[in-house]
């Protein structure tokens, strides 16, 4: 009796991480900048660091394409998102849209400048019928470079949505 239990726990345990993702849709919204550093403040925005959220926000999506997750087109919430500041922060409003759009996932990330220094990068994967947050991680990252927000990402990527 104790092997039949121990054999159906071990069936009935989570689904592999291929199961998560293999023909799964996502609604992608993107990495907000949040620049609270004094350059920031005095300054504006950087174009290297423009360059950076878009090199970051590619490498993402490459790697959930990579994983079989099919990002969905965000046009037709375009108008929505439009007023959004930060979709990682606006109340569901993620799920709202991505529900909107027949996705099965929402994925939202930040990058927060505290200084040239240093930098916090976070990515969350939400499963729309739920609102449960499935995947997510922060980390902080040392130097306002290419290679250390390549590197953070990387990190979260493999250590933590596909792992």
């Amino acid at each position: 009796m104790r092997c039949l239990l121990v054999l159906l726990l071990m069936l009935a345990g989570p689904a592999s991480a291929e199961d998560l993702w293999k023909g799964r849709t996502a609604a992608f919204f993107g990495l907000t900048f949040i620049d609270t550093s004094t350059e920031g403040e005095l300054n504006g925005a950087r174009p290297d660091e423009t360059a950076r959220i878009e090199r970051a926000e590619q490498q993402a999506a490459d790697a959930f394409a990579a994983h079989g997750i099919e990002l969905l087109d965000l046009a037709p919430v375009a108008g929505d998102l439009a007023r959004i500041r930060n979709p990682a922060n606006c109340g569901g409003c993620e799920l709202r849209m991505a529900r909107a759009l027949g996705a099965d996932y929402a994925v939202v990330g930040e990058v927060q400048k505290v200084s040239n220094l240093i930098l916090a990068m976070n990515l969350y994967v939400k499963e729309v019928s739920t609102g449960r947050q499935i995947r997510g991680q922060a980390v902080d990252i040392r130097g306002n470079t290419d290679e250390s927000w390549q590197r953070g990402m990387r990190y979260i990527l493999e250590r933590n949505i596909f792992r």
